[in-house]
Formats: C-alpha cells, structure tokens, sequence
C-alpha cells in the first residue's frame, strides 16, 4: 500500500518504499522526519541541511523502534542507502507504512548539490573502515 504521504513521489524497489534525494528534499519543510542511521563516528563530517533531522544507528535498531509513531511519516537515510532500506525492511515488517529509504544515501544527495552541513574538522582519512583517523592538515 502506498502512503498517501509521499504521494506521486518515489518508487518501490525490493519490496521498499525509496525517494531520490530531490524527492526528499521537496518535502523537508513538512512534518516528515528525516532520520539518519549511520554510526555516530560517522554522523560529524557531513550532514543533510533540513528541518526534522534525527540520529537513530541502525546498530541500536531494537532501543529505538518502538519509540516511532506509527502515524508519522519517516524518511530514513545513510551514507549510501544499504544500512537505511534494511531499516526501512524491518519497520515495514513491524507494520509501519509512512516510511521510505532515500536512496543513494548522502553521497546521492551531494551529487544532486542538495544542502550540507560540512564540518571539515571531522574528516577522516584511510583507505578501508580499518584504518580510518582524523585527517591531517
């Protein structure tokens, strides 16, 4: 079924709701929530620019979802897109059915030079997740 909140927007893909980051950009200045499921070491470089941002890791999925509204309407996102459409899989399994998966994540929504917040002082360097540390000056 799909919610009337995101309306002629967005596809369905495996079996989830997704939203390009234009689509979920249109509608930052609703009520929607923008949730983000990254890990906290990732959360300080960059950042969406909206209205209704929230910070719930995926790793912690089980503390925090039973504290969503159903009625609410939830835009879940990551860096790519990966971690927030299982999300996004798990929620709709629990009934919920105002959510969607940005696809592409944040990298996408650079790409379409939507608004970020960047903190070049969080920056980390490395060459795999194993060997990442704050980048040199």
């Amino acid at each position: 079924m799909e919610s009337k909140v995101f309306h002629n927007k967005g596809i369905m893909s495996g079996g989830i709701f997704c939203l390009s980051p234009s689509e979920a950009y249109e509608l930052s200045n609703t009520e929607i929530y923008f949730v983000d499921v990254r890990e906290p070491y990732l959360l300080g470089y960059k950042k969406i620019d909206v209205k209704n941002l929230i910070y719930l890791p995926a790793s912690k999925f089980d503390e925090w979802c039973s504290t969503l509204l159903y009625n609410n309407a939830y835009i879940f996102f990551d860096s790519v897109g990966l971690k927030s459409a299982e999300v996004v899989k798990k929620l709709k399994a629990k009934g919920y059915t105002n959510i969607a998966n940005m696809a592409g994540g944040i990298v996408a929504w650079e790409q379409e030079h939507l608004p970020l917040i960047i903190d070049n002082t969080e920056r980390l360097d490395g060459s795999c997740m194993c060997q990442l540390r704050p980048r040199l000056k």
